[in-house]
């Protein structure tokens, strides 16, 4: 049975290596450690291999490598009164381990409470087009509010994506309408335009042939013999309308003569 003072000695030397144990620290070449030396603030430390005095001297591991957060889904109030639900993923990382670590408690919660409340307030001033069609300007406007509000951390905001914008059944139907109609809208516009050009055109080529008037035939020649090539056409000749006029003008003339010889006539015959 071993005695006291082996007893002792086995305790006092299993002391001894926990104590040299918490001695050493080893950090990666990522981390960082924060150390306090009775409770005030002495130094950063690291990567490799480090000291600390036990009982005197306590480290706080900070991770440099940057970090994915997930910001939860907020109900947000457009600037047109319509109501979505946004989410996003923040990409932040420590630059500044004292400042992470001193003046924030959990700086990793912190920033994630101060993304989902500028996620709101910042998409709350926009449009429900404007969060639709400028995704990178928002993701711009919240990466520089949250890297200014975050700075005094000594955080990094790399950058802000809006993942998704969730809008209610009712609001898309209205949507699709609205794209309808301006596509409708659009059809019109270039529709008239096309009509405004071909019109343009047309008085051009009008001009054209009014120059030389032998080309209004050859023109007409032209379009017969494009129908011509369909069998199935019905070619419907034009007549000038001068041809007509004419042929109006000497009917009265030939009847007017032939009554003149007539009563001619009878006036030389005997009674």
């Amino acid at each position: 049975m071993p005695s006291i003072d082996t007893i002792a000695y086995g305790l006092i030397g299993l002391i001894a290596i926990a104590i040299l144990v918490s001695l050493f620290r080893i950090l990666r070449e990522y981390e960082r450690g924060v150390v306090f030396t009775l409770g005030r603030f002495s130094g950063v430390k690291g990567p490799g291999f480090i000291i600390l005095v036990p009982f005197v001297q306590q480290m706080v591991r900070v991770d440099l490598r940057s970090i994915v957060l997930d910001v939860p889904s907020q109900d947000v109030i457009s600037r047109d009164n319509v109501s979505v639900k946004v989410n996003a993923v923040l990409y932040f990382r420590v630059i500044d381990p004292e400042r992470a670590v001193i003046q924030v408690e959990q700086f990793r919660d912190a920033t994630s409470q101060l993304a989902q409340t500028t996620l709101r307030s910042v998409l709350g001033k926009h449009e429900l087009d404007e969060m639709l069609a400028e995704r990178d300007k928002l993701n711009d406007d919240l990466q520089s509010i949250l890297d200014a509000q975050t700075d005094a951390w000594g955080i990094k905001v790399a950058n802000v994506e809006i993942k998704h914008v969730d809008i209610d059944e009712s609001m898309v139907r209205a949507i699709a309408r609205q794209a309808e109609a301006e596509r409708n809208r659009r059809a019109r516009i270039i529709n008239s335009e096309g009509e405004e050009q071909a019109a343009e055109k047309l008085v051009e080529a009008a001009q054209q042939l009014a120059r030389v008037p032998e080309a209004m035939q050859l023109r007409y020649l032209s379009t017969l013999y494009d129908i011509s090539s369909d069998k199935s056409s019905t070619i419907v000749f034009p007549m000038p309308v001068n041809l007509f006029r004419e042929l109006m003008e000497r009917a009265p003339k030939s009847g007017r003569q032939e009554n003149d010889d007539a009563v001619g006539k009878d006036a030389g015959a005997p009674i």
